[in-house]
């Protein structure tokens, strides 16, 4: 009963996504400093020139939806290595909340802040959650503030970006509905026809 109520308290978000425009394939990506789990410093565009990337915008720890899809990624994350690539998973949420997400799903692959949502702005994903769906998230103890550790109420869609050593996007995947996530068999088909 709890995940039909926390749906519909969400869904009121998505009319505000009509906005976004992500990237697409064939953009490069764009320059972004973003923090690991312990607060320090991550260059995006070194560690993606040096092996090719599965690049995952999720909403927080805080969601279900991106919960289930991190878990069916790691499920996928051995066939992936072995055609080459990493998985880099990017957030809102602040480096301590990074930790919790790792730890509770067993994720073997990078999770990373971008509590400034500076990131997930330059790749064209962010949208501003309305002051009457942030009431509605704190009754289901849910506290945007709290997870990213900034006042400015703003969340990605969530999206994959196939990315090259040459930061060239390969294949682009991001839907408002956050309900709706890449499956792993449409992921790792695009993986291979990117390699």
């Amino acid at each position: 009963m709890k995940i039909l109520i926390l749906m519909a308290a969400l869904s009121a978000a998505f009319a505000s996504t009509a906005e976004i425009k992500p990237l697409t394939s064939g953009e490069t990506i764009p320059a972004a400093t973003l923090k690991t789990a312990d607060g320090a410093d991550f260059d995006l565009q070194t560690a993606i020139a040096e092996q090719p990337t599965i690049l995952i915008f999720y909403r927080g720890g805080w969601c279900p939806y991106c919960n289930r899809h991190l878990a069916a990624l790691q499920d996928l994350d051995p066939q992936l290595r072995e055609l080459g690539y990493q998985i880099i998973a990017i957030s809102p949420d602040q480096p301590s909340e990074l930790a919790k997400s790792a730890e509770g799903g067993h994720l073997s692959y990078t999770l990373l802040s971008d509590s400034k949502v500076e990131a997930a702005t330059a790749f064209g994903l962010v949208f501003t959650v309305d002051d009457a769906t942030i009431e509605k998230y704190k009754k289901y103890d849910i506290d945007l503030e709290a997870s990213s550790g900034e006042s400015h109420h703003m969340l990605p869609v969530p999206a994959v970006f196939i990315v090259g050593t040459d930061g060239v996007i390969d294949f682009a995947h991001a839907d408002a509905d956050y309900k709706k996530r890449i499956e792993s068999e449409v992921l790792l088909n695009a993986a291979k026809a990117a390699r």
